[in-house]
């Protein structure tokens, strides 16, 4: 129940950043009407749609339709659940030092870029790390379900996990479509990845003029409408509250933002969020939040984790390299651009 009501708490606040980024919800454009729609069913968390179509029906199949392409990828990448006739990646973890699974090829794709990002980042983003985080996910659900016994993973777990956590134990046979895991206690966890990936790959096919919201990864493919007005996308505070931080004139590619406001719990008054550094196997505490502009959506969520876990001038060195912008916001509420963020503010 308490799960439900979070999720139902986390549709209210973006329905109404759906508002923001919509204007309303069936606004006029030429002989077109602009609608929005809002699913619950996939990565956990919630997913808004917001475009321009002839009529309610027709905006209805193609929000439909971006839907039933995200669900897919949902349950390709989870790593928690089983789903008849789909090897997955929690089938791919079951069988960790067993044998080779064959998978998908979305799921090689998928995995092909992670070690793409994991050598990108110098290992701050490795997809091979489940092991260390589900200690810390078991943790941080008992803690928000009973906050008050919540707990910290046991330390000496944590180094035993951070044994295990190898990219290289990962063994991907593109020919043969195939996923082993060497190591029978490396774990993979993509949620650092998968979201934004999986809205890239649909952007990619679907129809121009939509913005799509998986949980914060905002993607555009293309501006509202035919005389090129741009999507205004909200940066949220991470105090809180229902002003945003800045809001950005968006046309095209992906805004994402990593902050420490989003899955966390407390433990004897102190927060402890959900990005973990790899090499402390703590929560980073460089970085309330960092927003990421980037031209694809998962090297934008690949890099708001990157970034969030290194000094700033790491973490700009790392956008030189990807041609993408970022702002930071520290523990004191100070703010830090890239060059050329700030192009993009429109508040």
């Amino acid at each position: 129940m308490q799960n439900l009501m979070r999720k139902a708490k986390r549709a209210v606040i973006l329905l109404l950043a759906a508002v923001l980024l919509a204007g309303c919800s069936r606004e006029v454009t030429g002989a077109q009407k602009q609608y929005n729609a809002t699913f619950l069913t996939l990565f956990d968390t919630v997913t808004t749609i917001v475009g321009r179509a002839e009529s309610e029906e027709a905006f209805t199949e193609t929000a439909q339709s971006i839907h039933d392409a995200l669900l897919e990828y949902h349950r390709l990448f989870d790593i928690y659940n089983d789903y008849e006739g789909v090897n997955n990646l929690k089938t791919v973890n079951d069988n960790a030092g067993l044998a080779p699974v064959t998978v998908d090829e979305r799921i090689i794709r998928l995995l092909l870029d992670c070690k793409d990002y994991y050598e990108l980042t110098g290992g701050m983003v490795n997809p091979a790390m489940g092991s260390v985080l589900s200690l810390w996910h078991e943790a941080r659900n008992d803690g928000i379900d009973d906050p008050a016994n919540a707990y910290l993973p046991d330390g000496e777990a944590l180094k035993a996990a951070a044994e295990h956590m190898d990219f290289d134990s990962v063994v991907i046979d593109e020919a043969a479509s195939t996923v082993y895991i060497s190591d029978p206690e490396v774990q993979l966890d993509v949620g650092a990845i998968a979201k934004g990936w999986a809205v890239q790959r649909v952007c990619e096919t679907a129809p121009a003029g939509l913005l799509i919201s998986v949980g914060g990864n905002v993607c555009a493919t293309g501006p509202k409408d035919d005389s090129g007005t741009p999507w205004v996308v909200g940066i949220q505070n991470p105090d809180g509250g229902d002003q945003y931080l800045h809001t950005l004139y968006v046309t095209s590619g992906s805004v994402v933002t990593s902050g420490d406001y989003q899955r966390a719990y407390m433990v004897d008054g102190k927060l402890y969020h959900h990005i973990i550094d790899p090499e402390t196997l703590y929560p980073s505490a460089y970085w309330r939040s960092v927003t990421i502009l980037c031209a694809d959506s998962g090297l934008a969520d690949a890099l708001s984790t990157a970034l969030f876990l290194l000094p700033q001038e790491e973490g700009q060195a790392l956008l030189d390299k990807c041609g993408a912008e970022a702002m930071w916001v520290a523990s004191d509420g100070s703010i830090t651009y890239s060059p050329g963020f700030e192009e993009n503010i429109r508040t």
